[in-house]
């Protein structure tokens, strides 16, 4: 009996083996930690959301373990609520660009209220929550401006480095603008940019070599810190 029972055990050990073989290599495979993070930046892409070109952008940035401020415009989260929402699902944080993009700076006081707090009620009515951050378009700011602002609690966010890629940027000048990121800076993107989009692979790699790791922007301190 014993003797017979011998080919049994051996085939019941090999197996065993196998198995613990099996996950021995799986417990191998996944990292043994997180990428370390030295310091954090703030990625931003401006004038968003669309069909055309916010389900690309997200699936880039996921697929390379990035994550981004979205500063939306009010008539595009209007139109496209369901982009807003896939923002959201993907991990990104959203922020108030405006309602029209217009020249802020040439506007009266009431005429910025309405581009501001329109942006406010659309970007929330589509799911994207209350932002916090605000982007005056160009960057072109003044006094009013802030005013509006603060009465909506929002945090007012220019940027650090000006990737250039409305201005036609190639994607090795994108990835360049990125490389001169220093811990807390925030760098202007533009989600229609196809160039910045072929960017993203060499930007996740950029700041991985430089012990950086792609971070939310504080509304307190408007710099970039941990998620």
């Amino acid at each position: 009996m014993r003797a017979a029972h011998r080919p049994l055990l051996t085939a019941l050990a090999v197996a065993a083996t196998a198995v613990a073989g099996t996950v021995t290599a799986a417990v191998d495979a996944a990292p043994a930690h997180a990428a370390t993070c030295y310091g954090y930046v703030g990625l931003t892409f401006d004038d968003g959301p669309s069909n055309s070109n916010t389900p690309a952008l997200l699936s880039a940035l996921k697929q390379n373990g990035l994550r981004a401020t979205m500063f939306n415009e009010g008539q595009y989260a209007a139109a496209y609520p369901a982009q807003v929402r896939a923002e959201v699902s993907a991990g990104m944080w959203i922020g108030n660009h405006s309602y029209t993009h217009p020249h802020l700076t040439q506007l009266g006081q009431a005429q910025i209220d309405s581009e501001i707090s329109r942006t406010q009620q659309a970007i929330a009515a589509a799911g994207g929550g209350t932002p916090q951050l605000f982007r005056p378009p160009y960057g072109e700011t003044n006094s009013t401006v802030q005013a509006v602002e603060a009465k909506y609690g929002l945090r007012q966010i220019i940027w650090d480095v000006d990737s250039q890629d409305w201005n036609g940027a190639s994607t090795d000048a994108i990835v360049q603008a990125v490389s001169r990121l220093t811990n807390g800076q925030i760098i202007l993107m533009h989600e229609w940019s196809a160039n910045t989009l072929a960017a993203i692979p060499r930007i996740s790699q950029t700041l991985a070599s430089k012990g950086l790791c792609a971070g939310r922007i504080s509304p307190q301190t408007g710099r970039a810190v941990a998620p």
